[in-house]
């Protein structure tokens, strides 16, 4: 398929390799160019601009950090909706607003362009390997058009329902992998304050109900108090904001969800906020008095 690729930052630029690699004719674009010469030099097209992009795209995936950087690219001036063909297809896998997402898709129909949201879990090693999950919301028709692009980006491809629905269920994930990630900072901190011997605790913790795919790839950042990049703090803070402003507005408690964007609120604000979000731990190993 035709493919245009916007946004090639930790997690876009592997994914756009994975569509590369999986026979796709590809044209990439990114704000920062040096980023799209790697892609380029085996194979890709460069635009320069998003609307050059998708002029003949027959999928155009975008991939930013938060929601006015997709409505921007998507409906800016030299954005996707003024160089997109009719019955083409937006597939937004960015971590958004379900709110925009709707009102995105809406201007899109005004000129016949499809849309579907379809972020993704996985984190940048999810990105590289090509296993990311992806959670696709859309019309079924537009889902399945598109698995052969979304496929060679991720193993797990589920259609949760309408335009935005994919945008709720990250929403709803990062919920959860928030109270997970506090969790496994806390388990860590009280293993290394007991004085025991933290590989062998995750061992034998790992194969019982507390696994969990963070306890597997991110509590030795935890234990060893070094996190390299695998998902900012930053950005996890955002796409939490979401699921808490999402939440308020239908009703819902969130509280676990309120304390770690407290949590992360002192992380970011003491400069660690391009660290991993495991970098959670250094708030609880502080104040048990570790560091």
């Amino acid at each position: 398929m035709k493919v245009a690729f916007i946004g090639l930052g930790t997690m876009g630029c592997p994914m756009a390799s994975n569509i590369l690699k999986a026979g796709h004719d590809l044209t990439v674009y990114n704000r920062t160019t040096a980023k799209e010469e790697p892609l380029a030099t085996r194979g890709a097209s460069r635009a320069a601009s998003p609307k050059d992009a998708a002029g003949q795209a027959e999928v155009i995936v975008t991939c930013l950090s938060d929601t006015p950087d997709v409505e921007d690219v998507i409906l800016g001036t030299d954005g996707v909706i003024h160089g997109a063909q009719p019955g083409s297809i937006v597939v937004d896998m960015s971590t958004i607003s379900p709110e925009a997402t709707c009102r995105i898709a809406q201007a899109l129909e005004t000129k016949g362009i499809r849309m579907v949201d379809a972020p993704v879990s996985g984190g940048s090693e999810g990105a590289e390997k090509g296993t990311l999950a992806i959670m696709a919301g859309g019309d079924p028709e537009d889902v399945e058009r598109i698995l052969p692009v979304l496929k060679s980006m991720g193993t797990s491809v589920t259609h949760v329902g309408a335009i935005g629905a994919g945008q709720l269920t990250k929403a709803i994930n990062q919920t959860i992998i928030a109270g997970v990630y506090f969790s496994v900072a806390e388990g860590m901190v009280l293993g290394l304050k007991a004085g025991l011997d933290m590989e062998k605790v995750v061992q034998a913790i790992g194969g019982g109900a507390a696994s969990s795919w963070v306890l597997t790839n991110r509590s030795k950042n935890m234990i060893d108090n070094n996190y390299p990049l695998g998902f900012r703090v930053k950005l996890h803070q955002k796409d939490l904001r979401i699921a808490l402003e999402t939440a308020r507005k239908l009703g819902v408690t969130l509280p676990v969800a309120a304390l770690v964007d407290q949590v992360e609120n002192g992380i970011i604000a003491n400069g660690y906020g391009d660290e991993d979000v495991s970098a959670m731990a250094r708030s609880i190993r502080q104040q048990s008095g570790i560091d």
